[in-house]
């Protein structure tokens, strides 16, 4: 893992990550999600849902 902290006082803020299990259509179907954010922005973020295997890809 990389570290985001700075002594640059111009330099982003530091990263958090979340990780999501998501289950829709009442329980039928469900997926994994990572969330990556910068702390110290509204609008720097990311999030992308994930797989198990590239076999379960849809």
């Amino acid at each position: 893992m990389t570290s985001t902290d700075s002594d640059d006082p111009a330099a982003p803020g530091p990263l958090t990550t979340d990780a999501y299990h998501v289950t829709v259509d009442g329980g039928r179907d469900s997926f994994f999600a990572l969330s990556i954010e910068r702390e110290d922005s509204e609008t720097a973020w990311l999030m992308s849902d994930t797989v198990v295997a590239l076999d379960e890809m849809r």
